[in-house]
């Protein structure tokens, strides 16, 4: 499929200047978010989006995705304008998986994870061996191979949301921007699609950007992160090390925070 914009050299994946987010609030009043923000996202890092419940984290990343406008303030991908991509070009370089998917008739496994082949497929033009071929791979890492013939809709919370991941995978973009991906699986399978996630990342094929709620996770794969207060202020932005602070988390949280290290690995418990 040709493209019609092509990246610019240098430029960032995602790039936000003076980024704002709103919500509607009682009356015509609106409530911020956040204001200000400026985040460059390159190949191979790993941010994570971290805030307490109703800070904004899921309206900032659909916002990022292209799902909803800014308030104000600016968004490029690959050095372009988020608005001047169409859609399925977009699609070939940005990847979003919202908290929920919805599926809205019943259909196989495979049918719905080679969605993620669509945007790099003429208009003309179905999915052919390679594709189903990248499909079936992608549900094997994820560990639902032998899934193929299930019907969606027949899944538990879990497996919904692995198949999600199957077809990011499928889709195979080089920016990936997920919300809450871990929510509905078990320790162990957390573990996995972490390591499943950051994988291409550490080999610099990806950038991805992930909200998580479990601190501890977000600083084992993190190399960047992006916390939010809830008050409409600016974003903390930055390397792992400079954002998860014990003073910072505990701000943002409103409780005492404290980091422990056991085994090489930081864990961050309540006071």
């Amino acid at each position: 499929m040709s493209r019609g914009l092509a990246a610019i050299p240098g430029a960032p994946l995602l790039q936000a200047q003076g980024l704002g987010v709103q919500v509607p609030g009682p009356g015509r009043d609106a409530r911020w978010l956040l204001r200000g923000l400026d985040l460059a996202v390159q190949p191979g890092q790993c941010w994570v989006l971290l805030g307490r419940n109703g800070a904004g984290k899921t309206q900032l990343l659909s916002t990022l995705a292209g799902a909803r406008p800014p308030a104000e303030g600016r968004l490029a991908v690959a050095g372009h304008p988020l608005t001047a991509w169409p859609l399925a070009e977009l699609a070939c370089w940005r990847g979003y998986v919202p908290q929920q998917v919805v599926d809205a008739f019943p259909a196989p496994v495979l049918d719905v994870v080679l969605q993620g082949r669509h945007p790099h497929l003429s208009r003309w033009h179905w999915e052919g061996e390679a594709d189903t071929a990248l499909a079936r791979a992608a549900l094997a890492r994820v560990g639902l191979a032998g899934f193929e013939g299930r019907d969606v809709t027949t899944l538990s919370g879990g497996e919904r949301q692995r198949v999600a991941l199957a077809t990011l995978l499928t889709q195979d973009p080089p920016l990936a921007l997920l919300d809450e991906p871990l929510a509905h699986l078990d320790l162990a399978q957390q573990l996995r699609m972490l390591d499943l996630l950051t994988e291409d990342v550490r080999a610099g094929r990806r950038a991805l950007l992930v909200s998580v709620h479990d601190l501890s996770l977000a600083q084992r794969v993190a190399t960047h992160a992006l916390l939010l207060d809830g008050q409409g202020g600016p974003a903390l932005a930055g390397p792992v090390d400079t954002v998860m602070r014990e003073d910072t988390l505990s701000a943002a949280f409103g409780h005492p925070l404290r980091c422990r290290e056991i085994d090489g690995r930081r864990w961050w418990l309540p006071a």
